[in-house]
């Protein structure tokens, strides 16, 4: 049976804060496919959880041509954070605007309620959120410079994991890889 295990959110930051303006060789850049940002933003949540769902219904990445909708697509990512079955990886819930810590997720959308756009929280300042993204690459960057209709925010809660990782308050066992761009697992 799956357990509850942390999610390293300082690992998210880092990673994002790293990775913002540049992009990580191990993942294709979707900005000419119709936007890196939720690409971006999975890598991000795997810094800080290190664990994928390889189901076909799941959250992963292997290749360009391997990979889970949830990984690259907004609504998926949404729908899989949202899960109510314990699969692997992280899982969260939707809060009010202030309910928000380091390495969660805003995805932002149009009046129609059509999401298209996902950050990851960075900091804070009084009042709002920074953030980072991708596609049109930002870091730190205050959540109110963007021009939306609608948002939804994101709390991760925990990671599904089948046996407890030993990270011992540290990031978790692929992160340094995963950050210097070197490796996926």
């Amino acid at each position: 049976m799956p357990i509850s295990a942390p999610y390293y959110r300082t690992c998210a930051q880092v990673y994002a804060q790293r990775w913002a303006l540049g992009r990580n060789p191990l993942f294709l850049d979707f900005s000419q496919l119709g936007g890196d940002c939720t690409n971006f933003i999975s890598q991000c949540l795997y810094a800080g959880s290190c664990l994928m769902d390889y189901r076909d219904s799941g959250w992963y990445y292997r290749s360009p041509e391997d990979r889970a909708p949830a990984w690259t697509a907004v609504e998926f990512l949404y729908q899989y954070l949202v899960r109510q079955e314990q699969s692997p990886g992280p899982f969260a819930r939707q809060v009010a605007a202030g309910g928000l810590e380091l390495g969660d997720v805003i995805q932002l959308g149009d009046a129609g309620g059509h999401f298209y756009h996902s950050l990851l929280v960075t900091g804070f300042l009084p009042g709002q959120y920074l953030v980072c993204a991708h596609t049109d690459n930002a870091r730190n960057r205050p959540l109110l410079s963007y021009r939306f209709a609608r948002a939804r925010f994101l709390h991760i809660e925990g990671v599904w994991r089948e046996n407890a990782e030993n990270s011992q308050g540290k990031c978790p066992s692929c992160f340094c890889k995963l950050y210097n761009g070197e490796s996926l697992i």
